[in-house]
């Protein structure tokens, strides 16, 4: 028995039976010979770890566009949180950390430069010139894992693993605990991407000085620290999937109106504030030329533009969405001032 096998033998013996087992997955869209030593889903979580849209997120923002302090989270530290607090609820509940953590790793790939920001600009540019998808960073997560990935191939993940990624956003006005993944693995990374977001950004808020002062309410119902506000939203996931017999992953429904409540507060003191709507303006703009100008000459650009933007079946402005959101914020805005700000004049 391979070792692969035995810890598919544990996880039959060891985890909740409603939980995901690797030897039960509905597979990858391309069968290939089971790895001897890792299961499906350790192998997944470890193709996402080596991929290059993983490293890009090292320089993606998160909510602060290129903070000059080194503590604000960028979209990579924020993958990570997620990743810690999903794996934490998936071993407590005994259901499977791998699925788990493989989910959370991959589901923010897709993300454009400048947060949400970048996000926006995108789909609005895309539908201006007649592309009615628009753009939307889940199904540029999926796409990234199916297609684009080693030159075109893709990851070839799970289906546990696709499903989780392309079902975890809620945005800034969904519900929470509805639009669910398949797997109560996947539930446990849509839950965990909030409670992790809405903590950092109060956390890194205050360090920049967009908020004073936490009110009493979240002080009091959540918790005193930013510990302790993440260790009792955690428990409370735990037991209240608990009480619900693992029908689904859920919150009690007083520390659900809280968490909410909380996103509400961000959303008016931080998400839209004055200062940091004007930078965001300023990335929209960024995001909009360079999309306005690959498509009017993508020819100029070929030393920068992948193998899937000058060739493919795709259309064009699909491969140039492609190409855009996939770069960090630094290499989006060297482009522009590369394409867009003046040279001085030099003789020599």
């Amino acid at each position: 028995m391979s070792i692969r096998e035995k810890y598919e033998e544990l996880e039959l013996t060891l985890l909740h039976p409603r939980a995901a087992k690797s030897r039960l997955s509905r597979g990858r869209e391309k069968p290939e010979p089971p790895c001897s030593v890792r299961t499906a889903f350790q192998r997944d979580r470890d193709r996402i770890i080596h991929s290059k849209a993983f490293r890009r997120l090292m320089h993606k923002t998160q909510v602060f566009l290129s903070p000059s302090g080194d503590h604000y989270r960028t979209r990579l530290t924020h993958t990570l949180e997620v990743a810690q607090i999903s794996r934490t609820i998936a071993r407590a509940l005994r259901l499977n950390e791998d699925l788990t953590e493989a989910i959370a790793l991959g589901h923010d790939l897709g993300h454009t430069p400048f947060g949400h920001a970048g996000e926006e600009a995108l789909d609005a540019v895309l539908r201006e010139v007649g592309f009615e998808e628009g753009f939307s960073h889940v199904r540029q997560s999926l796409r990234i894992v199916e297609k684009l990935e080693k030159d075109g191939m893709g990851l070839n993940l799970t289906w546990e693993v696709r499903d989780g990624i392309v079902h975890h956003s809620k945005g800034l006005h969904g519900e929470i605990l509805s639009g669910a993944p398949a797997t109560l693995e996947g539930q446990i990374v849509r839950l965990s991407d909030i409670i992790a977001y809405v903590n950092h950004d109060l956390d890194d808020s205050m360090r920049a000085g967009l908020i004073k002062e936490v009110p009493e309410k979240f002080l009091h119902g959540i918790g005193q620290t930013h510990a302790k506000r993440i260790n009792n939203l955690v428990l409370n996931v735990i037991e209240a999937t608990k009480e619900e017999d693992y029908r689904r992953v859920s919150m009690k429904p007083e520390m659900h109106s809280l968490l909410l409540e909380l996103r509400e507060f961000l959303k008016e003191k931080v998400y839209f504030h004055p200062l940091k709507a004007r930078e965001f303006e300023k990335a929209k703009g960024v995001v909009r030329g360079l999309f306005l100008f690959l498509l009017e000459d993508c020819r100029g650009v070929k030393a920068y533009c992948p193998l899937y933007i000058k060739e493919g079946k795709d259309p064009l402005v699909q491969r140039i969405a492609d190409f855009i959101s996939g770069a960090t914020d630094r290499f989006a805005l060297h482009l522009y001032n590369k394409f867009f700000v003046p040279k001085p004049w030099e003789v020599f």
